[in-house]
């Protein structure tokens, strides 16, 4: 059996799942992919390697919510049995995600109902989740409240996961492996769809500069979570010198009896720069940041001292 497939998304896993779909022998009737940066776009390119049909756009409905004209003919040309979503960022309208007979799967990275919207990977290290998944649904009038079609868990978080190691060595892999279950599933008729129970459910906004602003009157673990689920973006940050100073690369050392921290080190100063990094002084511990980015672009810290100045003794203070 296969199926007419029309795929949204963008690299890395909407590319790893169209591979995966191509090679199970599921048409692919066409791809939606993002216009090319710098770069050709990955998703556009593999596509085009295959020989299949591809429309880059970044959005497909208007501020009103109506479709593009020229994204609803596009796609209706298509004849689509199921669209997959395969870490698609823009909305699409109903006329599109509902059409098919299958109408369309979506990719969450995490267990929903918890963590719904936009950064969940985010905000799942900022708020300490330790054990996360990823969701497989049909999108429906609401933000990642569809019903669920499969769910994978079990993926720990550890102490140092960012939430650029969080998706890349974890969850991008589990959400493919997921998307092409579902998809397998729903030719097959075994699809059970099940509704979200909304007593669990949870939304969290966009982490954005607002969130990433550190408070040095939180706890070290408080800190070292931000920073690391702000990490690749938008980056969290401390002031110094009253400019914003992003943080990178931490981890979040204890008082230790090889590595003291002086007593008289107030929370907020730098203890030392080296080649391993920055050490700042926070309630509760020591954190160490590998990486910063200043003035200029990101950077190791131990770059940034040689270049500005930034020492021990220097005061951080709240972004």
């Amino acid at each position: 059996m296969s199926m007419r497939i029309a795929l949204f998304g963008q690299a890395p896993v909407a590319v790893d799942c169209l591979d995966r779909l191509h090679a199970a022998g599921h048409p692919i009737v066409g791809v939606f992919a993002p216009p090319d940066g710098s770069r050709p776009d990955p998703l556009a390119a593999r596509a085009s390697e295959l020989g299949l049909s591809v429309h880059q756009r970044r959005f497909f409905q208007k501020k009103s919510g109506e479709p593009i004209p020229a994204a609803l003919e596009a796609y209706r040309a298509m004849d689509a049995e199921l669209n997959v979503l395969a870490s698609l960022t823009s909305f699409l309208p109903s006329e599109i995600s509902d059409a098919p007979r299958h109408k369309s799967i979506c990719f969450h990275p995490s267990l929903l109902p918890a963590y719904r919207g936009g950064h969940a990977m985010q905000w799942q290290i900022i708020e300490g989740a330790t054990e996360v998944g990823v969701s497989i649904f049909v999108p429906d009038e609401g933000v990642d409240t569809g019903p669920i079609v499969v769910q994978k868990g079990g993926v720990k978080i550890d102490a140092t996961d960012t939430t650029g190691s969080l998706f890349f060595k974890k969850l991008y892999p589990l959400g493919v492996d997921a998307l092409v279950e579902a998809v397998e599933k729903i030719d097959r008729g075994e699809a059970e769809l099940h509704t979200q129970n909304e007593k669990l459910a949870s939304f969290q906004g966009l982490v954005d500069d607002t969130v990433a602003a550190i408070s040095l009157s939180k706890s070290g673990a408080e800190i070292d979570r931000l920073v690391r689920g702000c990490d690749p973006q938008p980056g969290a940050y401390l002031r110094w010198n009253g400019e914003r100073l992003r943080l990178y690369d931490a981890t979040l050392e204890g008082h230790t009896s090889d590595r003291p921290t002086p007593t008289s080190t107030s929370t907020g100063s730098v203890i030392d720069v080296a080649e391993s990094g920055a050490r700042i002084q926070l309630d509760g511990g020591v954190l160490r940041v590998g990486r910063v980015r200043g003035d200029a672009g990101k950077e190791t810290a131990a770059d940034f001292a040689r270049r500005t100045g930034f020492k021990a003794g220097d005061t951080l203070t709240d972004g």
